[in-house]
């Protein structure tokens, strides 16, 4: 929600001179007509024209310096619900008017800035407005690409009751909408080597050295009072209890290639948005399954996290879901929503990132190694950068590879099956990507495949 009142043009003798400027065709021609009058008066001696000239004269005036003195007492607000959507959803702009004066208004026009790609500029026209009375409008808004996109600011336009003059106000402040990728529900499967979000035996003891490794905890009811711990409840002067174990949430990294050089084409239906999209679908899938998630690009960037220099995994890895999760979904949907091409031209350096992943226990792919998952989305590939990418499979409990080759894309020939086919070898279960099939579709024949298989481009 945003909140102000409407900017003017400048204070004392420059906002006049600016409300003067704000006279309307009518407001100039009184104007004119009320000089005239008054001249022909003072030529022909007739006081009476001269009373009729200083009217016309003086009633837009009068009008000018009422509307300016009404500047600031005009106040409004914007309200965007959900402020983050999908492409191709729509999001409702509240806009809302209150006369915090102690005069009516005149005819109040509303006219709200937003970007093109989310529709044409909506415009209202509110009646006149009691003191302290509100005023309550709404519109849609609804895009087809990702990105962020700013609401505002509002603009008024005050017109008097006669129509003499017409002031444009802006207000302040704005809100921006984010509109990130489609995403797809998944269904449930088991990838090859993977463990569940939540593992049975997947429980770690933190209470590796005796009492003073312990990490208690308050105690709450219900709690075996054989695990009390004394010597922290003499040390905070409450009842503690040892929290011996806790649960460790399988680990995921989903790598996306954002490579110029690796995609062909633009718009909602080009490769590298179905890549986005089908990024952004497993990121939500796997944290809805427990797992500990983070977003990885080609560039070494890692999200949530400080970079390619650490796992991602430091702040949500030993989340027990809930309001971790969220915030991490949330900064990944953002990062999607406005990602682009890199000027990359190899895998290198998310090579680096997912081998050196540190924070839990040392190199060798930590990040996703072990028990841990990697789901990759590429581009083109060729034989420099699908060595790369094989390497890549190191030690992960499971890694699944979704190729988009440009020349399969645009129906020419491709050596796609090549690139696959050198993921199969090192481990990886690698389908290539052709135009038109669904990411669900995919993800199901992901979880049906053997490892180090995958399936043909050439199915419909």
């Amino acid at each position: 929600m945003s909140a102000g009142a409407p900017r003017g043009a400048g204070e004392g003798r420059g906002g006049l001179r600016a409300s003067l400027a704000g006279l309307t065709t009518r407001g100039r021609s009184f104007l004119a007509a009320g000089v005239a009058a008054a001249l022909c008066a003072y030529v022909l001696g007739q006081g009476e024209l001269l009373r009729v000239g200083l009217l016309l004269a003086v009633l837009p005036l009068i009008c000018v310096f009422a509307l300016h003195r009404t500047r600031h007492r005009v106040s409004g607000n914007r309200r965007l619900t959900p402020m983050r959507v999908p492409a191709g959803s729509e999001a409702r702009v509240r806009l809302r008017m209150e006369n915090v004066s102690r005069l009516p208004t005149g005819l109040l026009m509303l006219q709200d800035r937003v970007p093109y790609v989310l529709g044409p500029r909506p415009r209202f026209v509110l009646d006149r407005v009691e003191p302290g009375g509100r005023r309550e409008v709404s519109y849609r808004v609804r895009s087809d690409l990702r990105g962020r996109y700013p609401l505002g600011p509002l603009q008024l336009r005050l017109t008097d009751p006669f129509g003499l003059v017409e002031l444009t106000r802006s207000f302040s402040t704005y809100d921006t909408l984010t509109v990130i990728p489609r995403t797809e529900p998944l269904v449930p499967v088991r990838l090859t080597g993977e463990t569940s979000g939540y593992g049975d035996g997947g429980r770690r003891s933190l209470a590796l050295g005796g009492d003073d490794d312990v990490i208690p905890r308050t105690y709450r009811r219900g709690d075996d009072l054989r695990r009390v711990h004394w010597r922290s409840t003499a040390r905070y002067g409450e009842l503690m209890v040892r929290r011996e174990e806790q649960p460790q949430r399988s680990k995921a990294t989903v790598l996306l290639d954002t490579r110029g050089v690796a995609f062909e084409g633009a718009g909602p239906d080009s490769a590298f948005e179905w890549a986005v999209s089908g990024a952004a679908s497993t990121l939500v899938h796997l944290l809805e399954q427990g797992f500990s998630a983070r977003l990885l690009t080609d560039s070494g960037t890692s999200v949530p996290g400080s970079g390619g220099s650490g796992s991602g995994f430091e702040k949500y890895g030993s989340s027990s879901g809930g309001q971790e999760s969220a915030e991490a979904a949330g900064l990944m949907m953002d990062t999607l929503a406005v990602v682009g091409h890199s000027d990359g031209a190899g895998l290198t350096r998310a090579y680096d990132a997912v081998r050196s992943g540190g924070g839990h226990g040392g190199g060798g792919f930590s990040g996703a190694g072990g028990d841990g998952l990697l789901i990759a989305f590429f581009g083109d590939l060729d034989d420099v950068q699908a060595e790369v990418a094989a390497k890549m499979r190191g030690r992960c409990g499971a890694a699944v590879a979704f190729v988009l080759d440009s020349a399969l894309w645009a129906g020419r020939p491709s050596r796609v099956e090549a690139r696959v086919g050198r993921l199969r070898d090192a481990g990886w279960t690698a389908l290539a990507v052709p135009p038109g099939v669904t990411f669900g579709e995919l993800w199901r024949r992901a979880g049906n495949a053997p490892l180090g298989t995958g399936t043909s481009g050439g199915w419909g």
